[in-house]
């Protein structure tokens, strides 16, 4: 008989289900492969790996260029399959039995994945009403809980929400406990807490490849802490878990990251244009966003989902997730997909006006 690991089977899924969209708007994906003058790098490169060979010295040239572009050394940097594998360890080196893992509510649903995986205590923090992150109650909750290891996800997802750099140091101040700034989303925000880290040695940023850079199908990431917890939390990793491919693609994207500076300011612009489309949209309630998504609220968000995925749109609804009922998360495509979304939308709520 087989016995698995009590309490597995409760376990929440994450839900990576996909179909063949028309258009894919449901997971804050870049809507972009590969500049073609990065591809035209890669591929090179590629035709020149040892693939007999494990991984080292492609790890080492982008954890050094990244170190050298915040100025840091290169033990202030790990590398990781994306910033989904970095938050994973953190909870498993702060987390643990008796341990209290304090994170926002909503935010990225792996969190609270995360917490029950380490057999840490999950304590969920609200958002306000509006989804704004209230420093104050966030460092009242962390303390009074006396927490092992405190996240915020900076901007936020899914709400898309702005968190100053203000709050951010203010939380850093007055908590004593592991601090993890989640910044997924930081190119399309653009205020940092890197520079913070030095006066904060508990703090810990995570980031990712996946979205400003459209790597979300190599999966890598990286941390930025103090050289006592990259030594600790780099023990957990298991030996060559970025594999080279990807560690090739990363390092010639980090290094050509220029290339991409009028992408990510064309999803930007795509977000604030789709942002006031859509607030012209009777009954639609739309968050402010910093991120490369817009999430929206509405009576028949669930109907509404239907609708578009039955013309083969896709988009992200959370159906009655806790703080998120009736909303629904839209990422930027293209011009022209997000116009056909904005048009199928409209005329979806326009048919359903004053029912």
């Amino acid at each position: 008989m087989l016995k698995y690991r009590t309490g597995i089977e409760k376990l929440p899924v994450y839900d990576v289900i996909e179909r063949d969209w028309n258009i894919k708007l449901n997971a804050n994906e870049c809507n972009m492969n590969l500049p073609p003058i990065v591809e035209d790098r890669v591929m090179g490169r590629l035709s020149r790996l040892a693939f007999n060979r494990y991984p080292n010295t492609e790890l080492e040239s982008l954890a050094e260029q990244i170190a050298a572009s915040f100025s840091v050394e290169r033990n202030n940097i790990l590398i990781a399959n994306g910033s989904s594998e970095i938050l994973e360890k953190l909870f498993f080196c702060f987390g643990g039995r008796n341990h209290k893992v304090v994170y926002p509510q909503p935010s990225f649903s792996m969190y609270k994945i995360y917490a029950a995986l380490s057999n840490s205590s999950s304590i969920a923090f609200d958002l306000d009403e509006d989804y704004r992150f209230n420093a104050e109650k966030f460092v009242e909750t962390v303390n009074e809980n006396k927490a092992h290891l405190a996240v915020i996800c900076a901007p936020n997802n899914p709400t898309g929400t702005h968190i100053p750099l203000a709050d951010i140091e203010y939380v850093a101040k007055r908590i004593n406990c592991a601090f993890v700034v989640d910044e997924a989303y930081i190119e399309f925000d653009g205020q940092s807490a890197v520079g913070l880290l030095a006066q904060y040695p508990h703090m810990i940023i995570a980031r990712t490849f996946s979205k400003a850079y459209g790597l979300a199908g190599a999966r890598v990431g990286y941390m930025l802490a103090a050289t006592k917890i990259t030594d600790i939390v780099g023990r957990v990793f298991m030996p060559y878990h970025v594999n080279v491919i990807s560690a090739v693609v990363a390092d010639i994207v980090y290094q050509m990251r220029h290339e991409y500076e009028p992408r990510i300011a064309m999803m930007t612009s795509e977000r604030d244009r789709m942002s006031e489309q859509l607030r012209k949209l009777p009954g639609l309630t739309v968050y402010p966003s910093s991120t490369n998504f817009i999430l929206l609220k509405y009576a028949k968000a669930v109907q509404l989902n239907e609708y578009l995925m039955n013309i083969g749109i896709g988009v992200r609804s959370f159906g009655n997730a806790p703080r998120l009922d009736n909303c629904i998360r839209v990422s930027m495509g293209t011009r022209q997909e997000n116009d056909s979304f904005f048009k199928a939308a409209k005329e979806f709520v326009e048919q359903h006006d004053g029912e």
